[in-house]
């Protein structure tokens, strides 16, 4: 449970898939990266906090599983939604929102996709963007797919669907991984170094980087996402 909560909060943070680092790449260097890290950080926990009071009360109410993962969303909170009292409304409300966040994650996410097919092919913003756009909508087919034409496929074993594969693979693999590549980046001398990174985050008006816990993200830290890591695949052949 505890392994499975430290997963979550590497994909609600965006940890290790390239997301932080487009919306740091942004910030004004009179801002320290540090206080807007544990800013993020408390505004996510308090955001979760408040879905869980939401969630956990009304799937207690109608008798359904809170840990149903994809399918919660896109089949048990409709159930939900239908026995509610305006609950079309409610629902309407709660997916219009739930594009909007997924259309402000993917802008996120893609942006050091569409940057690197610039960089790699000299095209132009437009264009990279455009082809990653067709991309995108190819590569998210086997997921609408998976609750109708392809719904008999169960990958991780009775009633999983193409979601929760792709869910598994994106949750318990890219963010631990990439986390652990921007650790030993950080923090070696093959890579940007403790002192470039140091340096960094000193920059700015609030919160400095304290400079004590070197020892900590060097060899403490980077144990730790390897175990969360392979605590993803225990969980999975339970």
């Amino acid at each position: 449970m505890y392994f499975a909560a430290m997963g979550q909060a590497f994909f609600t943070l965006s940890i290790g898939i390239g997301t932080l680092s487009v919306f740091g790449s942004r910030i004004d260097k009179s801002h320290s990266l540090t206080s807007n890290a544990l800013y993020m950080g408390v505004l996510d926990t308090v955001v979760a906090l408040l879905a869980g009071l939401i969630i956990f009360p009304a799937c207690f109410s109608f008798g359904v599983e809170p840990d149903s993962g994809p399918n919660l969303l896109f089949i048990t909170l409709p159930n939900i939604f239908n026995a509610m009292s305006n609950g079309r409304l409610w629902g309407s409300l709660f997916f219009l929102f739930m594009v909007f966040a997924a259309i402000t994650t993917v802008i996120a996410v893609i942006e050091n996709i569409v940057t690197y097919g610039m960089d790699l092919t000299g095209c132009s913003r437009k264009k990279s963007a455009s082809v990653n756009l067709v991309l995108l909508l190819l590569l998210s087919l086997p997921c609408v797919f998976g609750f109708n034409i392809w719904k008999s496929f169960e990958p991780l074993g009775r009633g999983t669907s193409i979601l929760d594969l792709e869910d598994f693979f994106i949750s318990n693999n890219l963010p631990p991984l990439g986390s652990l590549v921007f650790l030993l980046f950080c923090t070696r001398r093959y890579g940007w170094g403790w002192d470039n990174f140091h340096k960094e985050t000193a920059i700015g008006k609030g919160l400095p980087y304290p400079g004590f816990a070197r020892k900590y993200i060097s060899f403490i830290l980077p144990v730790i996402v390897l175990i969360i890591f392979i605590s993803g695949y225990f969980s999975l052949l339970k």
